[in-house]
């Protein structure tokens, strides 16, 4: 097969590709053939079909598969060998459209490519580059602390009320001719809206009376009141006045005690022993996780950038909608979204040349890593931190029989390598900030 390539300017070119008899006719023959074997025809017994017959009736359908097969396989291998950088897939021209398939013949095609555009970029100690370390508080620590407590606490009842205890007793309405009154009535007064109707429970016990004004409590929520009083919504914002509740129970949420099971449960392995370790593990962990998130905000500093500094590449445009509208489908979608596809592609482009400057490399072993890695970060979430190994690699195995997520752990393995080799690079400019502070960074 003879195949040329014909640059038109920078960022298009077309690819031509002949298909010469000698290309395609021993495979045609041996398709012809095989298609004879499996051939069930009326008036012919299996396999007995004549080949004129069969190529009278597919002979253009059989060739065409034929010269596609060599085509694909012809024109990719040429734009890889020849190392043209190349956007997306090869567009058929509309000559291709008048190319008449005959056994015998030669075929000429011709595909529009779009080409990725030429820049240079390179990071070194000259630029510089946020990064940011979040300051990991005590408080911090003991709200984390106090998590991991929760999940071994109990419920018990006391005698008198504190904040954020839970009430039960009887509600009865004053000063009205048909009282609404309700047994059983949960409430924690912590939630009031009210913080003066808040402060009547202070240190109330069981059996006492308080009097308060469950409108005025729960600023003349609907939902609320509903609930609370035990009457139809449409009722509830009729009962404005005074309450007296008496209280039957009081019950407190207490946290699991600071012991050694409490340690191995959080840390496997009996490596903690003390409280003051158990608070410097955890205090390593939350800034080990932000370390992360530090990394992962370094990246798009780093997009933005390198973006800046490469400035507005040349793309051709017009192939590329088509590109898109041909994987789509949607012409409204790709007009709306293409300014996004293209600082997504540019983006794409300078990172594919910092990689192979940096001679960044994943293997298999990086993405189960990271397989592991983003199945502990799920477990997390719903509180468990310490997964068996036979559920977490049954779930790192299911990751990676999906074609889509493996490509996306590599993307992730290739940006955490990326990022620590650019670290190294370039000169950091260092800045300490809250959590708080360094939330509102991913708002901007």
């Amino acid at each position: 097969m003879n195949i040329s390539v014909e640059n038109i300017d920078k960022v298009n070119a077309v690819i031509t590709a002949v298909v010469e008899p000698a290309d395609y006719t021993e495979k045609y023959e041996k398709a012809i053939k095989d298609a004879k074997k499996k051939m069930n025809m009326p008036g012919f017994r299996p396999g007995m079909v004549p080949v004129g017959l069969i190529k009278k009736q597919f002979g253009v359908s059989i060739l065409a598969e034929e010269v596609n097969k060599l085509l694909q396989d012809g024109l990719f291998g040429y734009i890889r060998e020849n190392k043209i950088n190349m956007l997306g897939e090869p567009l058929p021209t509309e000559d291709n459209n008048n190319v008449e398939l005959k056994e015998g013949e030669s075929f000429t095609f011709k595909f529009d490519l779009a080409i990725a555009p030429e820049f240079e970029v390179n990071l070194t100690k000259s630029d510089k580059i946020d990064y940011y370390n979040v300051d990991v508080t005590d408080k911090m620590v003991e709200n984390q602390v106090d998590m991991y407590r929760q999940r071994g606490g109990k419920y018990e009842k006391v005698d008198s009320y504190e904040d954020n205890d839970m009430i039960k007793g009887v509600i009865t309405e004053l000063d009205v001719e048909n009282p609404v009154s309700a047994e059983d009535v949960v409430m924690l007064p912590k939630y009031f809206k009210n913080d003066d109707q808040k402060k009547l429970f202070d240190g109330m016990k069981v059996n006492d009376i308080v009097t308060f004004n469950p409108s005025v409590a729960y600023d003349n929520n609907e939902a609320e009141l509903t609930s609370l009083l035990k009457v139809e919504k449409a009722d509830a914002l009729n009962h404005k006045g005074e309450f007296n509740f008496q209280i039957t129970e009081i019950t407190r949420f207490v946290p699991g005690p600071f012991d050694q099971e409490l340690f191995d449960t959080v840390f496997p392995g009996g490596e903690v022993k003390s409280e003051e370790e158990f608070r410097a593990k955890v205090k390593e962990l939350i800034e080990n996780q932000f370390k992360k998130d530090s990394d992962y905000k370094f990246i798009l500093d780093v997009r933005k950038y390198a973006t800046e500094k490469v400035g507005k590449l040349e793309f051709p445009e017009e192939k590329l909608k088509k590109i898109l509208l041909a994987n789509t489908g949607d012409q409204e979608k790709v007009d709306a979204q293409f300014d996004k596809s293209i600082e997504e592609l540019t983006w794409h482009l300078i990172k594919e040349k910092l990689v192979e400057q940096n001679e960044v490399k994943v293997d298999d072993e990086d993405v189960r890593n990271m397989a592991k890695e983003v199945t502990r970060m799920q477990f997390a979430q719903y509180g468990m931190l310490n997964i068996p190994d036979e559920y977490l690699e049954n779930s790192v195995k299911e990751m990676l029989k999906k074609r889509e997520t493996v490509d996306n752990l590599i993307d992730r393995c290739i940006e955490v390598k990326l990022g620590a080799a650019l670290k190294e690079k370039v000169t950091l400019k260092e800045n300490t900030v809250s959590a708080e502070e360094f939330n509102k960074l991913f708002e901007a």
